[in-house]
């Protein structure tokens, strides 16, 4: 077992990519300490407090993003630190502003203080627990190829977009809007640039041996009870709705990206920055197999996405990543889905 004997920190254990990284980590013999923001409400640890190996070896802590000091139990004494905590929304709050109006969008306070503060501040409050910590030897950073794929104009059919692509946070603030997205996907997409800008930063100034990982829509089977973001786009694709803001997406298999993740911390000559996305595998191969497995709800309807390519060559050659064929990934979330009533 590559992980016997150590202690790693997993932050915002309860979510989607999180919870898988602490059931690969605890089937690799890994002890992990886990944040939450309440380990006291079992509808949010159940699932991980059933995990195998969870018995002897993994701990719940309280912790929040905006609370100084709040990750000091939890990371002391660590080996390594998976930060994948940060808030992901990408509905407004008036429920009719869904898609774009120009009479309707948030305002900069409210995304500064439900996206942007959480995503930087809280991410500079796990990195300085880290840099306090001798213990810590590598932090992996769950960013989002949304901090990539934000240029203007728009990438051609032939552009290939790789690691050393970075979005314009003036794009993002710009509110630009394409086709089907809509002004909020921009301040999802500014919150995570500015957090991964934040966490580079800091990690240079302060000796941190940083790795950030920019998963792409993550689909698959779900450990937690209650349906995510991502995984959502799976159920709005099969009940004929078109996610609002699906021009850029790329897939990958939750199981893939959480062993990317581990990886990424396992492998001595790791570094830098890593897309975790299937570079084959768009928003159209996806809706064509639902219509395959769901003829009769799944209606037809247009889809737009921004043609590009994707290079995950050093994904692949650094970290020995392969891909979950995608039909697997779509029939194992589909089987997850109606195990947990989340589709009807």
């Amino acid at each position: 077992m590559n992980g016997g004997g150590k202690v790693v920190c997993v932050t915002g254990a309860s979510g989607y990519i999180a919870s898988w990284i602490v059931k690969l980590l605890l089937l690799r013999g890994y002890t992990v300490k886990a944040t939450v923001r309440d380990p006291r409400d079992a509808k949010k640890t159940k699932h991980l407090l059933t995990l195998e190996g969870a018995d002897e070896r993994l701990k719940l802590f309280k912790a929040d993003l905006l609370e100084d000091g709040s990750f000091e139990q939890a990371i002391e004494g660590c080996d390594g630190v998976f930060h994948i905590a940060s808030p992901v929304s990408l509905t407004a709050t008036n429920p009719q502003a869904r898609y774009y109006d120009s009479n309707i969008f948030w305002s900069t306070t409210y995304n500064a203080a439900k996206l942007i503060d959480p995503a930087v501040n809280g991410t500079l409050n796990v990195l300085k627990t880290c840099a306090r910590a001798s213990s810590v030897k590598r932090v992996i950073v769950t960013s989002s190829t949304a901090t990539i794929l934000g240029c203007n104009p728009p990438f051609k059919p032939n552009d290939v977009v790789d690691v050393t692509f970075f979005t314009d946070p003036s794009f993002c603030s710009e509110m630009k809007v394409f086709e089907s997205c809509c002004d909020v996907v921009q301040w999802y997409a500014l919150s995570k640039t500015l957090a991964e800008d934040a966490a580079v930063q800091f990690s240079k100034e302060n000796g941190i041996d940083l790795i950030v990982m920019n998963p792409g829509n993550v689909i698959g089977p779900l450990l937690q009870p209650t349906l995510n973001y991502s995984v959502g786009v799976i159920v709005d694709l099969i009940n004929g709705k078109i996610p609002s803001n699906s021009f850029y997406y790329r897939f990958m298999d939750v199981r893939d990206v959480s062993l990317a993740h581990i990886k990424a911390f396992e492998i001595p000559s790791a570094n830098g920055r890593y897309i975790t996305v299937d570079p084959n595998i768009t928003m159209k191969d996806i809706k064509k197999l639902l219509n395959e497995l769901f003829p009769d709800k799944n209606e037809e309807s247009e889809l737009n996405g921004m043609a590009y390519k994707v290079c995950v060559d050093k994904m692949k050659s650094e970290l020995g990543i392969e891909f979950t064929p995608i039909e697997a990934t779509l029939r194992d979330t589909i089987a997850s889905l109606k195990e947990k009533c989340l589709l009807t």
